[in-house]
């Protein structure tokens, strides 16, 4: 991907799963990472990774979910690179299962902000100076329920319902302009979202999937990167799903 070497990256979400992979891969070609999380520790430990095998990248602590600190994040990565080129806005929670009657508002207003707000928040920022370069390429989290729905976790697929429509609705403002919107939706990827999960509830989530396992980090990491690059420059507004199947049902 000769495309993205040099490049500026910003990768939310990126101290572990599918972040961490995709902010790897991101310094195996070349980029200039920016990685983002809200746990320093871990976020941290994949600068090191990525340092580690001669790569170049930075930690910039951000809650997502309040504006400000996306401002201030999409800031940090122009003052250390001079520009943002491509941006993974990958940062989410699984948040809240109950039935709709008896979710709490709480809990619904906290998956709503750290899944669909922050990609607005983040977006809205990244726009601003992809404009001023005059292009940039800007790759969205969504998941397979962005598509359909999930009993228990109606929060979660409404805000990832949401990323997509707010994808499609980048693409068309800003394709003019030289920047590409695009969404990725991945079905249920073996990362540590899905470590308070039992055997029996694992080995569950894995027969929804036609292919038989639960995905991997990088597969994920390999579309994100193919996204964000020259080779999929006349892709905008697209959603692709990563899910061994799963949509096909």
């Amino acid at each position: 991907m000769e495309s993205i070497k040099n490049k500026a990256a910003l990768v939310t979400g990126a101290g572990s799963g599918i972040g961490r992979a995709t902010a790897e891969l991101y310094a195996q070609y070349g980029a200039k990472v920016v990685v983002s999380d809200v746990h320093e520790v871990n976020g941290n430990e994949t600068v090191a990774l990525i340092k580690a095998k001669g790569g170049e990248a930075i930690f910039i602590k951000a809650d997502v979910s309040d504006a400000a600190a996306c401002e201030a994040l999409v800031a940090g990565t122009v003052k250390q690179y001079g520009s943002i080129d491509i941006a993974f806005n990958n940062a989410g929670i699984g948040g809240e299962a109950n039935l709709i009657a008896d979710m709490s508002v709480e809990g619904w207003n906290k998956v709503i902000a750290v899944n669909l707000n922050s990609v607005f928040y983040c977006m809205k920022y990244e726009l601003q100076e992809m404009l001023k370069q005059g292009k940039g390429a800007i790759v969205n989290m969504s998941s397979i329920l962005g598509q359909v729905g999930f009993a228990t976790a109606a929060g979660y697929v409404a805000a990832k319902h949401g990323v997509v429509g707010l994808t499609q609705n980048a693409a068309i403002e800003y394709a003019a302009k030289g920047i590409r919107v695009n969404a990725v939706g991945p079905a249920f990827i073996n990362t540590p979202l899905l470590d308070h999960m039992d055997a029996a509830t694992k080995q569950m989530l894995v027969s929804l999937h036609p292919a038989g396992r639960l995905g991997e980090a990088g597969e994920v990491a390999e579309l994100v990167i193919w996204l964000s690059s020259d080779k999929a420059s006349f892709v905008n507004g697209s959603y692709y799903a990563v899910d061994g199947g799963y949509l096909s049902k």
